[in-house]
């Protein structure tokens, strides 16, 4: 029986090892990781992770042939494939701070795979890496000492969060990046072997190693650059009394460019697209490209643009102060259908409130109020380095942030409502109730444009959509403090 192990059981490895074990019911999976409670949680009913579709899959494999462990020395020197997918954040210090990927968590790995193993092994790289870095790492791998043989591959992982499960079963392609020698061409070939199970042929890509690496970093930057175009519209409609939707679907018809990441909204976010565009800007430095590397960081100046605009929106509206009013946020999470935070624009936009010296009232039906307050407290890049290395003690603001199970006692009261989280259940809200338990005159900041705006202007709130023709309270207010 072929093993395969993963190092890393976060949002990457845990979903896709799932799929690889019930599509492949011969091959043995084992995902491995140092953190107990996530290894405990993915061994109980309440997974770490939300993923609609995920816990079916886990429920059904698990026991057969999917494991979960914290003994990662033994099921790596045991595995004939190991996938490497683990944390590869942004440095916070040194050289390339704030831009560079810290790869101290990729190197840890192969150095403890070049100590453990005993048997030749494919390593893969999973985690969205720096273009090079399979070459740093064949470095450290083939200086054991061993006389064992290891074969680097890069197998970027393109999931969406909210339809990962959907995305692993059908997927668009799969991207298999090898070394051009026999021995790297009869990796990519057990690799290929794997998905095959399930995956047509024709939708796996084999590549060198550095056109997979780069091809992962290139995919996101232009998925966030799509959006922070539309986004760079919606400021241009409201200033117009243009419709970004009518703009986006207009352009969107159009078979060269298409509908997808069209859509307008307080901003993009996740765990992946600032970040590689960051990584991609260093690259670009690095090789002498500032020109490239200018253009990539205006995606992230947009985006950030964006969020301060939507705060300053918020602001001005309410009569230039927010201070001590109450300020309901529905929704946390990144987007609808994940219980992820990383990088929310509801970050930025609830810490701009709260300089303002605003009461939030925050709902979101899958992030929990202990995830709510460390993000609330966290430095930027913070989130993605390991537990012990956060805030220990959240820097505590209980006296203007309240966190709630339910919309409606978000809302009572408030003064405004801010939409950040396009979840299903805000676009079917009781709005007449919402409207008659709060503060007049009752203002409603659709940062992802789920709501019906002609009727609620007709139950009586002042409205602003992002993009959308500015309700006349708003025209004489500036978008921009």
């Amino acid at each position: 029986m072929v093993k395969i192990c993963c190092i890393g059981a976060g949002y990457v490895g845990g979903p896709t090892m799932a799929v690889i074990a019930l599509k492949c019911p011969k091959i043995e999976v084992v995902v491995v990781d140092i953190a107990a409670p996530r290894i405990n949680a993915w061994n109980s009913d309440h997974l770490p992770i939300y993923e609609p579709g995920l816990e079916e899959v886990v429920k059904e494999c698990r026991g057969r042939n999917l494991f979960f462990s914290t003994d990662v020395e033994k099921h790596v020197s045991e595995a004939d494939i190991v996938f490497v997918s683990v944390n590869t954040p942004t440095k916070t210090q040194g050289l390339g701070a704030g831009k560079a990927a810290d790869l101290t968590y990729w190197e840890s790995a192969a150095r403890m795979i070049a100590d453990v193993s005993k048997s030749d092994k494919i390593v893969v790289e999973k985690s969205t890496v720096p273009v090079k870095t399979a070459e740093a790492i064949e470095r450290i791998l083939t200086h054991n000492n061993k006389g064992i043989n290891f074969t680097i591959l890069s197998n970027p992982e393109f999931l969406a969060e909210g339809t990962a499960i959907k995305d692993l079963y059908n997927p668009d392609r799969v991207l298999i990046g090898g070394r051009e020698t026999p021995e790297g061409q009869k990796a990519i070939e057990a690799l290929k072997n794997v998905y095959s199970h399930w995956v047509p042929v024709d939708r796996i890509l084999c590549t060198n190693l550095w056109s997979a690496e780069l091809s992962k970093l290139a995919a996101n930057a232009f998925l966030a650059q799509r959006i922070s175009s539309v986004n760079a519209m919606s400021a241009l409609c409201e200033a117009t009394g243009a419709d970004v939707s009518q703009v986006s679907h207009a352009i969107g018809t159009d078979s060269r460019i298409g509908p997808k990441f069209l859509s307008s909204s307080v901003g993009f976010g996740g765990s992946c697209f600032q970040k590689d565009i960051l990584n991609l800007v260093y690259i670009c430095e690095c090789n002498g490209l500032p020109e490239v590397a200018n253009y990539w960081k205006q995606v992230i100046k947009v985006n950030d643009y964006q969020k301060s605009r939507f705060v300053n929106r918020v602001v001005s509206s309410m009569f230039n102060t927010v201070s001590t009013k109450k300020i309901a946020i529905l929704g946390f999470a990144f987007k609808k259908d994940t219980g992820d935070t990383r990088e929310t624009p509801a970050i930025d936009v609830c810490k701009g409130l709260l300089g303002d010296k605003a009461k939030l009232s925050i709902y979101d039906p899958q992030v929990t109020e202990s995830q709510i307050t460390k993000d609330l407290s966290m430095k930027k890049y913070d989130w993605d380095h390991p537990a012990h290395l956060q805030p220990v003690s959240p820097t505590s603001k209980k006296d203007q942030v309240s966190v709630v199970s339910d919309a409606y006692d978000a809302v009572k009261d408030a003064h405004g409502v801010c939409i950040l989280t396009e979840w299903d259940e805000f676009k079917n809200l009781d709005y007449k109730k919402v409207f008659d338990n709060m503060q007049k005159p009752a203002f409603i900041f659709d940062g992802r444009n789920v709501v019906d705006v002609k009727k609620l202007r007709e139950i009586g709130f002042i409205v602003y959509s992002i993009g959308k023709p500015l309700d006349s309270w708003l025209k004489d207010m500036p978008a921009v403090a």
